[in-house]
């Protein structure tokens, strides 16, 4: 019986325009580290220290993975670097805001399903630290202590599509994947979770198949079908 949902959070939780989120990511970001590293190849930097720690499936956390191949690309201290990304995401991320909206069926979704007495996950890819996955959460009109777990950068050791991430995440709110459903908007990363068991719900809306994937999922529809879906699921209290 499922009595977890797990939610992805950019383009489910949270709209948005990626192609813009990404635009004014690295436009903020290479201007605020502009002093160590040249705007013009953040973008690349950030990308190719993100490809290795998608890639990696060694039992280390995403925050070192990342961390050691953004040394080995600008050099510097690991902790004054990991300073200047949490400065960054304290006073100018916000400014990236603009390229999302709410969603206002989500965010009753999430308190039908919490009325009903469902644990909820945010099982947001591990590529931000926690303080950004705040900010963000906070955009989409939700409140950190509205989840039951987070996923981040300095905790979580795997990313998606690795299926050892919903493994990781699991194993974390000490569940089994029949108890769960994951509901996302990307056909890869978020679908992939089927594999393991769980029951899928793909959000239709800023949906994402970038390899033109053939889509298997449980359920599809829109953030106003997930939200009629979210009325009709059983109360589990």
């Amino acid at each position: 019986m499922i009595n977890t949902i797990l939610f992805d959070l950019d383009g489910t939780l949270l709209p948005m325009n990626f192609d813009k989120f990404m635009e004014l990511y690295f436009k903020n970001l290479g201007k605020y580290l502009e002093e160590y590293i040249d705007p013009n190849k953040i973008s690349d930097i950030i990308m190719d220290c993100t490809t290795v720690m998608v890639k990696n499936t060694e039992h280390i956390i995403n925050q070192d993975v990342f961390m050691k191949r953004f040394k080995e690309l600008v050099g510097g201290e690991e902790s004054f670097l990991l300073s200047k990304f949490h400065d960054f995401y304290n006073s100018e991320f916000d400014k990236v805001k603009a390229s999302t909206w709410r969603n206002q069926d989500m965010i009753e979704s999430i308190k039908i399903l919490k009325q009903k007495g469902y644990k909820i996950v945010l099982a947001t890819n591990p590529l931000f630290p926690m303080i950004a996955n705040y900010h963000r959460i906070e955009w989409a009109g939700f409140k950190p202590s509205d989840f039951d777990y987070i996923s981040s950068f300095e905790n979580n050791m795997y990313c998606k599509p690795n299926l050892e991430y919903y493994q990781e995440v699991l194993s974390k709110v000490n569940k089994q994947p029949n108890e769960c459903m994951m509901v996302g908007n990307d056909v890869l990363e978020d679908l992939v979770a089927g594999k393991l068991g769980l029951e899928t719900f793909l959000i239709e809306e800023c949906m994402i198949n970038r390899y033109h994937l053939k889509i298997k999922a449980d359920h599809i529809g829109s953030y106003k079908h997930f939200y009629d879906f979210a009325i009709k699921m059983n109360c589990i209290k």
